[in-house]
């Protein structure tokens, strides 16, 4: 671990603040992110208590990461540049910007006026880790950007850390568990894997940390024990060999829930193919409760995550594998529905009865939880991946796009929409055809990479 002195703020939405200098002044936000998706549930669904700012607000660089809507501000990191950024929630405006040493696919999670974000990248590195160049962590300071400190991991964090017990958690490319100090960086506890970590930010509940890892085989899931200081339990899943590591777990009522891939023989133009499966785990003891084989398909790109989500005793997963959308019962594993939405890979979020999707084609869906209807559906530029949707103060819908922006749209502005007399999407309202709703920021809308 080592210590660095905070690089000097870049200025680079002077545009959205010019646009936006006439928007009424921020109001106090409240609450704290500590987690992936703010939740065990992953459905990030946060209270602000305050005025939103509604339109598109220009980031610095592809957004990749769910942003962090806490303390009357949204925290954002960029692919590839690796530049983080705060704005107001209540203007839009750019309140400060600050540059990790490389990608930023974490989260910045919040809490006691400090940031949490790890940094790296998801190349091979010729030690067998995961990721070159820097990576690591960095703690920043909420209100400024200054950075407090910078711990440095042989492979990437690309998963989002986890606070819990006063300490601070990340599972890394280099194959381990580190366990530092918040206020300081220290580390208190180094914990090997054996495996590789991609994406596979921990859930925590009750202080257990429940994730996924890769390779070497066979990809294995853990579940540890923050309070004891190691596992509570491991289970191997031979017939996994792609994607477990990618796939952020959700937690709920003693079941943890995620998906992972098997590699299939390639179709007859010689197109990889893979199967993809969502499986329940006891959240206690690992037995598998329940598992579905949603589909094969052509394998995804990247990242093959479909994340799946807890709200009122259901499931709800995407699957960039097979281009549909599922609904379980969370403890009988009963497919409750299943819709043709195109690929998702992010988490949905809910609200209420609406759950929302958003996908690799930018689309971005309001279906009803309980049947899979169609009542909503906006089309966005850039992917929408692999980051999904913020629900805010059940009002509002924050929207993460690889076409550099963040979108935050009333949730009663989503055009109404329904499927196809053949089950198929149709036309989409886009930004351009929402009546009054980008107000001071129009214009701003429809950058792309």
């Amino acid at each position: 671990m080592r210590l660095i002195r905070p690089a000097a703020s870049l200025v680079t939405a002077a545009a959205i603040a010019l646009a936006l200098s006439n928007a009424p002044a921020s109001a106090a936000g409240q609450g704290e992110w500590t987690q992936y998706r703010y939740a065990p549930t992953k459905n990030a669904n946060v209270h602000a208590g305050q005025a939103v700012f509604t339109g598109a607000i220009p980031t610095a660089n592809e957004v990749r990461a769910t942003p962090v809507v806490a303390d009357g501000t949204i925290f954002v990191g960029s692919h590839g540049t690796g530049e983080l950024q705060a704005f107001d929630l209540a203007t839009g405006a750019l309140r400060w910007q600050a540059q990790a040493p490389n990608w930023v696919h974490s989260e910045m999670i919040h809490s006691g006026g400090t940031v949490f974000v790890g940094f790296g990248n998801r190349f091979a590195g010729d030690d067998g880790n995961r990721g070159t160049g820097a990576s690591g962590v960095l703690a920043l300071d909420a209100d400024t950007g200054e950075t407090l400190w910078r711990f440095d991991t042989p492979g990437e964090v690309m998963p989002t850390p986890v606070l819990v017990g006063g300490a601070l958690y990340a599972v890394t490319g280099d194959k381990h568990l580190y366990t530092l100090d918040p206020a300081t960086g220290a580390e208190l506890k180094k914990v090997p894997l054996g495996h590789v970590v991609s994406m596979s930010s921990p859930a925590e509940e009750s202080g257990i940390l429940y994730f996924g890892s890769g390779t070497p085989e066979p990809y294995t899931f853990f579940a540890y024990d923050t309070a004891a200081g190691d596992f509570a339990w491991t289970r191997d899943f031979g017939e996994f060999n792609r994607g477990l590591d990618d796939v952020p777990p959700a937690v709920a009522e003693g079941v943890v829930v995620t998906t992972a891939n098997t590699a299939l023989p390639p179709d007859i133009v010689g197109t990889p193919m893979e199967e993809h499966t969502i499986v329940a785990m006891d959240s206690a003891t690992g037995e598998v409760l329940w598992r579905d084989r949603l589909g094969a398909g052509p394998a995804p790109v990247n990242n093959r995550s479909g994340a799946p989500m807890i709200h009122d005793g259901m499931v709800f997963v995407g699957s960039p594998t097979t281009g549909t959308s599922y609904a379980y019962d969370l403890h009988t594993g009963q497919r409750l529905w299943n819709k043709y939405t195109g690929p998702v890979k992010a988490a949905p979020a809910a609200s209420g009865g609406t759950v929302f999707f958003t996908t690799t084609t930018g689309e971005v869906l309001a279906m009803d939880a309980g049947t899979g209807e169609l009542t909503g559906r906006l089309r966005l530029d850039g992917a929408l991946v692999p980051a999904g949707p913020v629900v805010v103060d059940d009002t509002y819908l924050v929207i993460p796009s690889q076409s550099r922006e963040v979108v935050i749209t009333r949730i009663d502005a989503i055009p109404p929409a329904s499927w196809g007399a053949t089950g198929s999407l149709g036309s989409a309202g886009s930004l351009d055809n929402i009546g009054g709703y980008l107000g001071s920021a129009e214009g701003l809308v429809g950058s792309s990479s």
